[in-house]
C-alpha cells in the first residue's frame, strides 16, 4: 500500500523557516514525479513545487521561487520542501503527491501538515 506522510508542519514568525518532509512507502516511485501543494482556508489548493524522482529538474510556483527549494533523499525514500522567508500568505495545509510519468494526474496524496505564518 502506497503512503506518502508529511511532517514538519508548524507555527512560525514571518521571515522565519520551516523544512517540511513526504516520506514515501509502498513502491519504487522512480518513475514518478513528487510535487508540494498547499490549500489555505477558502481557497484552491495550488501547485508549490515538484521534482522527478529519478532526476534533478525542478519546478516552483511564481510565489515561492527564490524562497522554497524542493529536494530528496533516494536512500530515505524522502522528499523535503525548505521554505525560508516565510510570509503570512504561505499559512496553508501542505500536502506532497506523487504523479506516475505519462498520467494526467497526481496518484497518490499523504494526508496534509499544516503551516502558519503568524504576522
Amino acid at each position: 500500500q502506497v503512503q506518502l506522510v508529511e511532517s514538519g508542519g508548524g507555527l512560525v514568525q514571518a521571515g522565519g523557516s520551516l523544512r517540511l518532509s513526504c516520506a514515501a512507502s509502498g513502491r519504487t516511485f522512480s518513475m514518478y514525479v513528487v510535487g508540494w501543494f498547499r490549500q489555505a482556508p477558502g481557497k484552491e489548493r495550488e501547485f508549490v513545487a515538484r521534482m522527478p524522482w529519478s532526476g534533478s529538474s525542478t519546478n516552483y510556483a511564481d510565489s515561492v521561487k527564490g524562497r522554497f527549494t524542493i529536494s530528496k533523499d533516494n536512500a530515505r525514500n524522502t522528499v523535503y520542501l525548505q521554505m525560508n522567508s516565510l510570509k503570512p500568505e504561505d499559512t496553508a495545509v501542505y500536502y506532497c503527491a506523487a504523479q506516475q510519468i505519462g498520467v494526467p494526474s497526481y496518484n497518490y496524496w499523504g494526508q496534509g501538515t499544516q503551516v502558519t505564518v503568524s504576522s
